[in-house]
C-alpha cells in the first residue's frame, strides 16, 4: 500500500457519490491511481480506479476506462468484477471494482519466486478465467506478474485484473488503444510488437509470466529494439524448471502462434492432465518463424499518423490505422511487391519484359536500407547505387522493360530522397502506382516529407502516402537533455523509463519541481516535439524561486519520521490537503518518533514571499533539543503553530490575501547546533541561504534527516 500525497486525486475520508469513503491508496499508474474505499451503505470494500482529469477528456484514455466496464459482462470468479463508472464535476472519471486483498504475482517475484507446484494451480486458475474471457471474445493483450492476484494468497484464487488494453476481437471490432503495440514487452507475445493479437496471445503472455515467476526474476528482453525483436523470435529458457511446468511452458510460449496451444480449452486440458502434452522438438529457424507467410506472421507497424490538411489531389492518404508492412532484421515482408530503385530513364527493348514491373526500397528501425526489383535504364541503377552506397545500403536490381510512364525513374529517385531522412520507410512502386509508407522522427519532420510528397514527383504516379509519427522507440538518453534545459528547480527525472526505449503507447512521466508555471509548459513543448503522438505526464510541483533556493542549498538528508501533521486552529481534524483559504487559521504539528531523544530539531516555513519563519527554535522557544521536546510532546506530535485562540505570545498565521501560493515546512534534526547564533524569528530567504551555506562550509552540516511538507494558500 502507497502513502498518500497532496497530489493524489482523492484524500482519505473523501466520499465518492456519497457512497464509497476513500480509505487509502493502493497504487499509481501512467494515467490512473487505485484507492481503496469502504461503500457507507453495504459496508463493503471495493477499488476505484479514477482516471486523472486532464486524461479524463482524452477518448482513448476514456476508452480504456469504459472497456474495463465492459468487462462486467464477463462473470468468473478468476476475473475481478466491475460495477460502475462515474464522473465528477471536475472532470475526474472514476471506475468502481471489486476489492482483491492478496498478494500480486510480482511480489512473489520480488520475494525470490513459487515453486512449480503452486503455479501449476495458478495457471489452471487464471485459463479458467481467459476460457471466460475468450468466450465474450475478450483478448486481455497485458498479461503479467502484477496483473495476477492471489486472494487472501491462495493459488488457486488468482484473480486477473487490469483488463484497460483488452481488445474485442468479433469481426469489425476496434483495438482500444489503436493497432499499435500494448502491453508490456517482457511478457508479451512476438506478435504483439506489430499490433497483431488473438486468444493465442494470452496464452503465451500467460507462459512467460509462470516461467518468471518460478524464477523470482524478469524475462530478459535486452538492451535495444533489435535485440527485443531477436528475443521474441527464440523460444524461452526453461532450463532448471521442471516438468510438467516447463512442458506446458514450452507449447504455451512457443514464438509461432500455431504451435502454441491455440484456446485456452485446449490449454486447460494440458494443465489437469499434463501427461498428454507432448515435448516440443523445436528445429524450425526463429526467425523465419517471424516471416513466414501464414496469417500468423508477425510484421512491424507504424504509429498512426496526426490529422493534416487535405493533400492535393494528386495524393490519397489512406488511414494509418491500417499500417504498413516493414522489415524485421533487415528482412523485407511486402509480399506481392518487386524489388529495386527507379530513376529517370526509358526502357531498353533489349530488357526482358517484367510484368508486373515492380520496385521497393525500405529502411528497418534498425537503420538497414534494401532495394530491389525492376529498373528501366542503367542510369538509374547507377544513380540508384550512388544513392545506396551513400547510406550504406544494399541494391538488388534487374534491369527490365516494362510498361511504365516517361519520367518513371525520376520520380522514384526523388521519392527515395525525400524519404531517406526519416527512421523508417518503404517506397513500393508496382508500374505506374507508388505507396510511400514510413515514420518521422518529429512533427517538424512529418510536415516536411507531407509537403515534399503532395507537391508531387515526377513521372505521373497514382501516389498513396501514409506517414505515420516515430520515432518507434524513443530512448531516454534523447530526453534527458531536455530535462536539464528546463530544469530551474532541482534536477528532474523520467519515471521508470523502458530499459529499450518508450513505444508508441508508453506515457512519458516526468517527477521533479519547477520554479515557474512557464518552465513547465516549456518542457511540455520541448518534449512534444520528439515525443510525437505518446501521452506526457508531467507530475512536477510548481514552488517558487524562494523555495527552490532553499531546495538546492539544503542537504541531501532522508526523511526522519518527523512527519507534518496540519490542522485548523478553530476546529478539529487533519488538513491533509494542505489546502487553506483567505482567514483560515493552519495549525501544524510535528510526529516526534517514538525513543528518539537526540539532537536538536529545526523547524522552518518558506513561504511564497520569500520570507522564513523559525517555528523552532526562535527567540520565545529557544529550547530544540530533542530530549526536552518529547516531554511536551502531546500523544506523540509537538504543536509550532498554534491557533488563534491558543496562541499566546507563541507563533500563530492567518492567511490573507496577500500571501497566496505555495509555502514549504522544512523540519531538520541534526546532532549538534547549525548556528552560531539563534536565526530572528523571520528573515529572507536569501539570508537564511546564505547561513545555511556557512554552515555547510564550516560546520560540516550535520543534518542526519530532513522531513518537509507543502502548504498551499488560495482564495
Amino acid at each position: 500500500m502507497s502513502t498518500n500525497t497532496s497530489g493524489d486525486i482523492f484524500q482519505p475520508d473523501d466520499v465518492l457519490n456519497n457512497t464509497y469513503k476513500i480509505e487509502a491508496i493502493l497504487g499509481r499508474g501512467g494515467t490512473s491511481e487505485v484507492y481503496k474505499a469502504r461503500s457507507e451503505i453495504s459496508g463493503r470494500v471495493m477499488a476505484i480506479k479514477a482516471l486523472r482529469a486532464e486524461f479524463a477528456s482524452n477518448e482513448d484514455f476514456l476508452a480504456l476506462m469504459t472497456r474495463e466496464e465492459d468487462i462486467r459482462d464477463v462473470r468468473h470468479d478468476a476475473i475481478v468484477r466491475y460495477f460502475d463508472t462515474q464522473r465528477m464535476p471536475n472532470g475526474v472519471v472514476y471506475l468502481v471494482m471489486e476489492h482483491v486483498d492478496g498478494p500480486g504475482l510480482d511480489q512473489k517475484l520480488k520475494s525470490g519466486g513459487m515453486p512449480a507446484s503452486d503455479l501449476l494451480v495458478v495457471g489452471q486458475r487464471v485459463c479458467e478465467g481467459l476460457i471466460a474471457a475468450h468466450s465474450r471474445n475478450i483478448v486481455h493483450r497485458d498479461l503479467s506478474p502484477d496483473n495476477i492476484i492471489l486472494r487472501d494468497d491462495k493459488p488457486s484464487d488468482a484473480v486477473i485484473i487490469d483488463f484497460g488494453i483488452a481488445k474485442d476481437t468479433n469481426p469489425g471490432a476496434e483495438t482500444i488503444v489503436g493497432n499499435e503495440f500494448a502491453g508490456k514487452y517482457a511478457y508479451a507475445a512476438p506478435e504483439q510488437l506489430s499490433g497483431q493479437t488473438d486468444p493465442r496471445s494470452d496464452i503465451y503472455s500467460l507462459g512467460a509470466l509462470l516461467l518468471s515467476t518460478f524464477r523470482g526474476a524478469k524475462p530478459d528482453i535486452g538492451n535495444n529494439p533489435m535485440e527485443v525483436v531477436q528475443k521474441k523470435s527464440e523460444p524461452l529458457d526453461l532450463s532448471g524448471v521442471p516438468d510438467p511446468l516447463a512442458r506446458l511452458i514450452a507449447k504455451m510460449a512457443h514464438p509461432d502462434p500455431a504451435k502454441r496451444f491455440q484456446t485456452a480449452q485446449e490449454l486447460l486440458a494440458g494443465f489437469k492432465n499434463p501427461d498428454s502434452v507432448e515435448a516440443i522438438e523445436d528445429d524450425i529457424d526463429p526467425v523465419a518463424a517471424l516471416l513466414n507467410d501464414s496469417d500468423d506472421a508477425t510484421v512491424i507497424k507504424p504509429a498512426a499518423k496526426p490529422k493534416s490538411e487535405a493533400a492535393t489531389p494528386a495524393v490519397k492518404k489512406e488511414k494509418s490505422g491500417g499500417g504498413i508492412l516493414l522489415p524485421i532484421l533487415g528482412v523485407v515482408l511486402l509480399g506481392g511487391l518487386g524489388a529495386g530503385a527507379y530513376f529517370g530513364g526509358f526502357l531498353d527493348a533489349g530488357y526482358p519484359k517484367a510484368d508486373p514491373f515492380t520496385f521497393s526500397v525500405e529502411k528497418s528501425f534498425d537503420g538497414q536500407v534494401v532495394a530491389e526489383g525492376n529498373l528501366p535504364s542503367p542510369e538509374v541503377e547507377t544513380a540508384l547505387n550512388t544513392t545506396m552506397d551513400q547510406v550504406g545500403g544494399v541494391s538488388q536490381v534487374t534491369l527490365s522493360s516494362g510498361d511504365i510512364a516517361d519520367g518513371w525513374g525520376a520520380g522514384v529517385l526523388e521519392a527515395l530522397d525525400i524519404a531517406l531522412p526519416m527512421d523508417e520507410f518503404a517506397v513500393s512502386v508496382n508500374g505506374n502506382t507508388m505507396s510511400v509508407t514510413g515514420l518521422a522522427n518529429s512533427f517538424r519532420q512529418l510536415d516536411e516529407v507531407m509537403a515534399a510528397y503532395e507537391q508531387g514527383v515526377p513521372g505521373a504516379f497514382d501516389l498513396n502516402i501514409d506517414i505515420g509519427l516515430g520515432p518507434r522507440f524513443l530512448s531516454a538518453d534523447q530526453l534527458l537533455p531536455i530535462l536539464g534545459a528546463n530544469s530551474d528547480c532541482g534536477p528532474l527525472q523520467l519515471q521508470s523509463p523502458p530499459p529499450i526505449g518508450y513505444g508508441f503507447q508508453d506515457q512519458i512521466i516526468v517527477t521533479g519541481r519547477f520554479a515557474s508555471e512557464n518552465t513547465r509548459a516549456n518542457l511540455a513543448g520541448d518534449i512534444g516535439v520528439v515525443a510525437g503522438e505518446r501521452p506526457v505526464r508531467i507530475e512536477a510541483e510548481i514552488l517558487n524561486e524562494s523555495l527552490c533556493r532553499i531546495d538546492g542549498i539544503l542537504p541531501n538528508a532522508a526523511p526522519g519520521g518527523f512527519d507534518v501533521r496540519m490542522g485548523h486552529g478553530n476546529r478539529v481534524g487533519e488538513n491533509y490537503s494542505g489546502v487553506y483559504k483567505v482567514g483560515e487559521n493552519p495549525t501544524i504539528d510535528i510526529k516526534l518518533p517514538e525513543g528518539k531523544t537526540d539532537g536538536y530539531l529545526w523547524v522552518s516555513v518558506v513561504d511564497v514571499q520569500g520570507i522564513v519563519f523559525h517555528l523552532l527554535p526562535n527567540r520565545g522557544r529557544p529550547d530544540n533539543a530533542l530530549v526536552t521536546l518529547q516531554e511536551e510532546a502531546e500523544d506523540g506530535y509537538l504543536r509550532v503553530a498554534f491557533g488563534l485562540d491558543e496562541a499566546n505570545g507563541r507563533l500563530a498565521f492567518e492567511v490573507d490575501d496577500s500571501v497566496l501560493g505555495k509555502s514549504k515546512v522544512l523540519v531538520l534534526h541534526s546532532d549538534g547546533a547549525l548556528f552560531d547564533e539563534m536565526r530572528p524569528t523571520s528573515e529572507s530567504a536569501a539570508s537564511y541561504a546564505e547561513a545555511l551555506i556557512d554552515a555547510r562550509n564550516t560546520m560540516g552540516f550535520f543534518v542526519d534527516s530532513l522531513d518537509s511538507a507543502l502548504l498551499t494558500t488560495t482564495r
